[in-house]
């Protein structure tokens, strides 16, 4: 599982979230540092859909495939799980500050990452399954 967190602090000219760009650079971050190929499980969000991020596939097409879902079909989505996990354990965090928050993200997400059975069982949730 791999990741990247962008805090918005409503500063003049900071994009409110990843733009295509964004995603691109980190798709590009997990094919380097997982050595093979990438598959995607996408949703139907518009950054998914923009012109760019659809050439950006098609121009890597060798080591990067997408499968996209139905437009909506969050049973099919394995992130949905890891977000469930993520929000069970902040679920009561009374945070004072945005930084607390993405530091208690970021944890979260960290300490799903290294128990792969945790991904394991999100993407089992789905009922899809990775052939090799």
């Amino acid at each position: 599982m791999i990741y990247a967190i962008r805090e918005y602090r409503g500063r003049k000219d900071e994009p409110k979230g990843f733009g295509w760009r964004d995603l691109r650079d980190l798709i590009v971050r997990a094919g380097t540092q997982l050595g093979g190929p990438v598959v995607l499980v996408w949703d139907n969000v518009r950054l998914h859909l923009t012109v760019g991020m659809r050439e950006f596939i098609e121009a890597n097409a060798e080591w990067l495939t997408v499968f996209q879902p139905p437009v909506y079909a969050p049973d099919l989505n394995p992130q949905e799980g890891i977000w469930s996990l993520v929000k069970r354990d902040i679920g009561s965090l009374a945070a004072a500050d945005l930084t607390q928050i993405t530091t208690a993200v970021k944890h979260g997400l960290k300490t799903i990452q290294y128990r792969s059975h945790l991904v394991d069982g999100c993407l089992a949730a789905t009922g899809l399954a990775l052939d090799s």
